[in-house]
């Protein structure tokens, strides 16, 4: 088998959002958006659970208004994730969502206006022991970048980056994180490039309005993935004009492809012809569905037929190649028994339960590590 490639990261400067570690050494972090109205108190933490339950690390709210800010206090009270406030232009937000458990500020400092509201953000921060999220986006850039270049660069972004980082810098600020975003790959991956030789503060990485489930997934898996392999980044969104709780799915599953984190299980299937011994694509549709509410690490190979199933069957934690007359499943490498087509799912779904039940017996006599 082939050696597992680690990645080497690049060192950047550890900062706390809640009890959420970001940057140094710390595992990458998924982060989602809610897409409520914040108002809706009930439809804001509602949503916040589903994405808890997917295994979301951090979530953002948008808090637009003062209403949204009181809002906010009720929605900290009812979950336990850490929650960054999204913040355009206004201080006086900022400051009141400090004062009702924010974990971070999403907040351009030179966006807010004149010097003594800038300072007394940055107090209030420090006060706190709150981080800021620098955020730049290619469609807001500051007029006078938009004239100096003529249309949003990569060097327009990262320079807009660094007058922010250099206002914090001034008033002696060092937890915060940057994200320079846009929604071309290639602008993308060279401001993120440009701006990691400049800082070591943490990287926020995304594309903004990415687009649709499926385009955006695949934007922001080449974008993504293709700094993540160079070391690059230490948190991530997956922006989709979709359900948030897709977002926390295509994260970990883009992490998960790089050995970067493991979490839930992850299916190895072939794409199926006219040799399969069973319908491969409904199986591994409905294991998914039925399988999504496990957090440990588990491989699941559903090949279905000989030609590849027992070399990919062998490879995982559970595995099941098609066979004339009955399918052959496999268990930590090994063959285990014969399974009849008409009772797949059902029993590789309790071979997956059996072996994460396993895992946690094993993790709790401190025989294995804890799954990141």
């Amino acid at each position: 088998m082939e050696p597992e490639v680690k990645i080497q990261r690049r060192k950047t400067r550890q900062i706390f959002v809640g009890n959420v570690p970001v940057g140094g050494d710390a595992p990458i972090s998924v982060q989602s958006m809610t897409n409520t109205e914040t108002c809706d108190v009930d439809a804001t933490v509602g949503q916040i659970r589903r994405l808890q339950d997917a295994g979301v690390d951090i979530v953002r709210v948008s808090v637009p208004t003062m209403d949204a800010a009181e809002a906010f206090g009720h929605i900290r009270k009812q979950v336990d994730v850490p929650l960054v406030a999204d913040i355009h232009y206004d201080y006086k937000i900022a400051l009141a969502v400090a004062e009702k458990g924010v974990d971070c500020l999403r907040i351009n400092p030179g966006n807010i206006g004149r010097e003594d509201r800038i300072k007394a953000v940055i107090q209030c921060a420090k006060d706190k022991g709150l981080p800021i999220r620098i955020g730049v986006n290619a469609g807001s850039l500051e007029k006078e970048l938009q004239r100096k270049y003529g249309e949003p660069t990569s060097d327009a972004l990262v320079e807009s980056a660094l007058r922010h980082v250099d206002i914090l810098d001034r008033h002696d600020f060092q937890d915060f994180k940057v994200s320079v975003k846009a929604s071309n790959v290639f602008m993308t991956l060279q401001a993120y490039r440009k701006l990691s030789a400049q800082i070591e503060q943490p990287l926020h990485l995304g594309v903004t309005e990415a687009g649709t489930f499926r385009s955006g997934t695949v934007k922001s898996a080449v974008a993504l993935g293709s700094l993540l392999m160079e070391g690059i980044g230490d948190t991530i969104r997956i922006s989709l004009a979709a359900d948030p709780v897709e977002e926390v799915r295509v994260g970990f599953d883009i992490l998960k492809s790089l050995n970067l984190r493991k979490k839930g299980v992850n299916i190895i299937a072939c794409p199926s012809c006219s040799r399969q011994n069973f319908d491969v694509i409904k199986t591994v549709n409905e294991l998914e569905a039925r399988l999504e509410d496990i957090n440990e690490s588990v491989d699941l190979a559903v090949i279905g037929c000989l030609v590849n199933g027992p070399g990919e069957a062998r490879e995982a934690d559970v595995g099941l190649t098609g066979g004339t007359p009955n399918n052959l499943s496999y268990l930590d490498g090994e063959k285990s028994h014969h399974v009849t087509a008409d009772n797949l799912v059902d029993e590789l779904e309790r071979m997956v339960r059996a072996k994460v039940k396993k895992q946690r017996e094993d993790e709790a006599k401190g025989i294995i590590a804890r799954s990141e």
